[in-house]
């Protein structure tokens, strides 16, 4: 599992099914960002700056 710096904070983590979920509102909605992936071991976030 892995947060972003943002603000609400993102959150995100990956299942050894191979799916990756985000939520942008620091977890009160959930989406299926990539699904078919090989086991997500580690998932860690990253923001780019303006």
């Amino acid at each position: 599992m892995a947060v972003d710096q943002l603000d609400p904070c993102g959150v995100y983590f990956g299942t050894t099914g191979g799916q990756i979920f985000g939520s942008r509102d620091a977890g009160d909605r959930w989406a299926l960002l990539a699904d078919n992936l090989p086991r997500v071991l580690s998932v860690e976030a990253q923001t780019l700056e303006d």
